[in-house]
């Protein structure tokens, strides 16, 4: 067997052990059909890939004003939980574990999809033009109130549990990568003077607010969190982060989440502010299960796992061009490599 440790299986708690430690990375593929509901392709590319220790679904969206890409799916409504339900069954025939990622873009919605003004932190708008729409121009956000910041709170956890009630076996908040709760943890995007904003604990509050929630809902054992410390993508860095994120992974130590999950697309870039790369921060930061992820190559993900630098090893694009990515791995078989073109299509 080629590296062998990536195939161990690997106790994630008491309710849940994962055949290897691989896990398919949450990759954003814009297939649901009418109405957001998830179609009969998505059971069937999901169901393939079930080999996989663990499945993080694509990004889906817990209300209809966290839209921001085309065709993305909910979890707000009937159709879409009983949508959902194929996919889960055929994950679960085939021997496999999925969590699904709760979402909201935040400042990075748009009215073409909402009819409403995006919501944010703060009214502070992202310049640029949306992926797979670029005639689109990104518009000038909504500061939150606090009572709709309450709101959301209840909306990630009534998305839990319909995802619970899908069938997933947990779900991930999706925390990173410049979306809404990623937003309020930036000061690049947070210029709020009330307790969402100015200090590192006033930052965290919303993050931490909608885990509590969440775990309250289905059970912390079946919550996680996606994060990127280290500002990369649709905002800028700001050396001021760092004692957001200390005071956020402090909280999050004790409340025993399935697992934390590193959001960047490269895990070799370096953060001066964090002293070195996003991951060995947070390995330095976080005692629980650490998910690493950002162009990870089987050997590098062996490595990073023999390290200890993580203890999970997410893929993202290799699985899209390679439904059978774990057994071509095993048996030491080459990888078709990821095209853009394969986007078009669910494989």
């Amino acid at each position: 067997m080629t590296y062998p440790i990536l195939f161990e299986p690997y106790r994630l708690n008491d309710r849940l052990t994962l055949a290897n430690r691989i896990v398919m990375a949450p990759l954003t593929r814009s297939m649901a059909g009418p109405g957001l509901v998830p179609t009969r392709a998505m059971a069937d590319y999901y169901g393939r890939r079930a080999d996989a220790g663990l499945i993080v679904s694509e990004a889906t969206i817990i209300r209809p004003d966290g839209q921001g890409y085309p065709d993305t799916p909910g979890i707000y409504s009937q159709a879409q939980i009983d949508g959902w339900k194929p996919v889960t069954a055929a994950v679960h025939r085939n021997g496999g574990k999925i969590f699904m990622q709760l979402w909201h873009v935040g400042r990075l919605a748009h009215s073409h999809f909402t009819g409403e003004q995006p919501v944010a932190p703060s009214a502070v708008v992202f310049e640029g033009t949306l992926p797979r729409m670029r005639e689109l121009s990104y518009e000038l956000p909504r500061e939150l109130s606090r009572e709709e910041i309450a709101r959301l709170v209840a909306d990630y956890a009534r998305a839990a549990e319909n995802a619970i009630a899908a069938g997933f076996d947990g779900v991930e908040i999706h925390g990173a990568n410049g979306y809404l709760i990623d937003q309020f943890l930036h000061h690049d995007t947070n210029h709020r003077a009330d307790d969402y904003g100015r200090t590192p604990e006033n930052m965290s509050r919303f993050a931490l607010e909608v885990v509590d929630a969440v775990a309250a809902r289905v059970g912390a054992d079946r919550t996680a969190i996606r994060l990127t410390p280290g500002a990369y993508v649709h905002m800028q860095a700001d050396a001021r982060d760092r004692a957001v994120f200390d005071h956020l992974l402090g909280e999050l130590e004790g409340r025993r989440l399935a697992y934390l999950h590193l959001g960047i697309f490269d895990d070799s870039l370096s953060f001066d502010f964090l002293g070195g790369r996003a991951s060995e921060y947070l390995r330095r930061h976080y005692g629980g299960t650490l998910i690493g992820v950002g162009g990870l190559t089987p050997q590098s993900a062996s490595e990073g796992l023999a390290q200890g630098r993580f203890d999970l090893a997410a893929i993202g694009r290799p699985f899209i061009a390679n439904p059978d990515y774990v057994r071509r791995v095993q048996q030491a078989e080459p990888l078709v490599e990821y095209h853009q073109d394969m986007l078009a299509e669910l494989v």
